[in-house]
């Protein structure tokens, strides 16, 4: 979704307030959980639906 809207990583973050380090922990995958209000902030700014940026992967335990 950054890509479609021409923006970068650090223009994302500082329109969303939060950490470019944070934000980046989003984007790879990496983070465990997300509050709701960074995802809607997020979907605001990308102007998409959290589907369009979310992914489910089931883990095998």
């Amino acid at each position: 979704m950054m890509a479609k809207r021409k923006m970068s990583l650090n223009e994302l973050s500082e329109k969303v307030g939060i950490t470019l380090s944070n934000l980046s922990i989003l984007k790879t995958g990496k983070a465990k959980a997300i509050r709701f209000s960074t995802l809607e902030t997020i979907c605001e700014v990308l102007d998409c639906q959290p589907g369009d940026i979310l992914e489910f992967v089931k883990i095998n335990q």
